[in-house]
């Protein structure tokens, strides 16, 4: 059986949070409590990853905040454009080596993990009335020197938090496309066996 929201059709056994969760760019600039903000990275944290070693750094400056103008210039332009009205911004970071006492060694599932992590981001800021947007529209090269990211780690992603805006205020292009998107039908992303 198949169930609606948000104008999107899913499965009914499909957790209505899931089907929910979309990426709107008008968001309304306001302020996003300590105590929000904490439950959505906890949440992320909360993320599986091989050898439970949670690869992930989530470095991370609210609307106003000290580090906000330099965060926001680490955006191409045109994510910086939208993404300037959310209320916090989020740079997602993962460790490439699995490090213990007997030395460090590659970690082959460390974006994969960090990927785990940002879903569940999204998932809690959802789950509190907030709404995320993520993007890999960076400066990759002078982010990560910007951002102090250490060499043996890489510059995933980054995402924003915020409550939804009105979509008038964005270019009259970006209007049209806010709104939930589609998802491929399941026999396009799932085979058994397999793949060729």
């Amino acid at each position: 059986m198949t169930a609606q929201s948000l104008g999107r059709t899913a499965n009914d056994r499909i957790e209505k949070l899931i089907v929910d969760r979309w990426s709107p760019r008008a968001f309304d600039g306001s302020a996003i409590p300590q105590e929000d903000l904490e439950a959505i990275l906890e949440a992320a944290s909360w993320a599986p990853s091989a050898y439970n070693v949670q690869p992930w750094t989530f470095l991370y400056a609210v609307k106003g905040d000290a580090n906000w103008d330099l965060f926001l210039s680490q955006l191409i332009d045109f994510n910086k454009g939208w993404a300037q009205s959310a209320s916090a911004l989020v740079f997602v970071v993962s460790d490439s080596q699995m490090r213990s006492e007997k030395g460090n060694s590659d970690n082959y599932s460390h974006s994969f993990d960090a990927g785990a992590a940002w879903a569940l981001a999204a998932l809690q800021a959802l789950k509190l009335g907030y709404h995320t947007h993520g993007m890999t529209g960076l400066k990759f090269g002078e982010a990560e020197a910007a951002l102090g990211v250490p060499a043996d780690h890489r510059l995933e992603a980054a995402f924003v938090i915020g409550k939804i805006g009105d979509k008038s205020t964005l270019p009259e292009f970006l209007q049209d496309r806010e709104a939930p998107s589609g998802r491929k039908p399941l026999s396009q992303v799932a085979r058994a066996g397999k793949f060729a």
